[in-house]
C-alpha cells in the first residue's frame, strides 16, 4: 500500500500472517519497474501474492477513467503488470486478492466495473464497514472447480470490501465462485500450475477455515520446503 503523505509503502499484517501460518516466508517486493530486477525476483522467489490496493488504471483494459473510478497508482500498475507477464511465462504460483483478481482480469483481456454502485444493479453488500473479519454476503462456488475441490462445499460466507469488480471475465480465466447478485468472486487460469484469485479478503479473516485453506493452497503450490 502506498502512503503519499509519508512517501512510504506498507503491508497489512494479515497477508504476511496468512503466508507464515501456511508455512511460507513472506517477502515484500521493492516498488520498481526495472524489468531486470523484476525478472530476477520472479526467478528467485517461489510464489507471488498480489494484494488489495488502489483501483487498477482503466488504461490497462483500454477504457477511459470514469468520474467514479479511484485514483490509480501508476508505479504499482507498471510494476505488477510487468511482474505478472513474467510469472505467466515462468508458470510460477500466483494468488490475487481483491485488486489482484481485477488486475489479472485486466492483464488477460477482461475489463472491470469502475464503480459497482454506479454501473451494476446489486442486491448484496460489496463494501462493508469495519470490522472486516465479519462475513458480509455469501458466494456460490461452481461445481467441479479447484476451489470446490479445496473447500469441499458449494458456498461460503465472505467479507467484502471493494467498489470495483470484474465486468467481462477474460477468456483465459474460468470463474470459480460468484456473489448472489452475479459478480465473479473467484477465478483461476486453466493450464497453469496455480493462478488463482478471489475478490474477498481472506487476510482479514484468518480465523475462518476457508481463509486458512486458501493460504495453505497457495503456499503448498509454491513447494516451500
Amino acid at each position: 500500500m502506498w502512503d503519499e503523505e509519508k512517501n512510504s509503502y506498507w503491508m497489512l499484517p494479515g497477508y504476511l500472517d496468512g503466508i507464515m501460518q501456511a508455512g511460507g516466508c513472506p517477502v515484500i517486493l521493492p516498488l520498481s519497474d526495472d524489468e531486470q530486477l523484476i525478472s530476477q525476483l520472479a526467478v528467485q522467489l517461489d510464489g507471488f501474492l498480489f494484494t488489495g490496493g488502489p483501483d487498477v488504471a482503466p488504461s490497462l483494459y483500454n477504457e477511459k477513467m470514469s468520474e467514479n473510478c479511484g485514483r490509480p497508482f501508476e508505479p504499482r500498475d507498471a510494476m505488477e503488470s510487468k511482474l505478472f507477464k513474467i510469472l505467466l511465462d515462468l508458470d510460477k504460483p500466483v494468488l490475487g486478492i481483491c485488486r489482484g483478481i481485477q488486475l489479472f482480469n485486466a492483464m488477460l483481456g477482461g475489463n472491470l466495473y469502475q464503480d459497482i454502485p454506479a454501473e451494476y444493479s446489486r442486491s448484496v453488500l460489496h463494501a462493508q464497514a469495519p470490522p472486516y473479519d465479519l462475513p458480509a454476503h455469501r458466494v456460490n462456488i461452481s461445481n467441479g472447480t479447484p476451489l470446490e475441490e479445496l473447500l469441499k462445499t458449494d458456498s461460503i460466507r465472505v467479507n467484502s470490501y471493494h467498489h470495483q469488480a470484474i465486468k467481462d471475465l477474460s477468456s483465459e480465466l474460468k470463474a470459480m465462485a460468484a456473489s448472489e447478485d452475479g459478480l465473479v468472486e473467484a477465478a483461476y487460469m486453466p493450464g497453469k500450475k496455480y493462478i488463482w484469485a478471489v475478490q474477498w479478503h481472506p487476510e482479514f479473516s484468518l480465523n475462518e477455515g476457508s481463509s486458512r485453506e486458501l493460504f495453505n493452497s497457495f503456499v503448498g503450490a509454491c513447494d516451500v520446503k
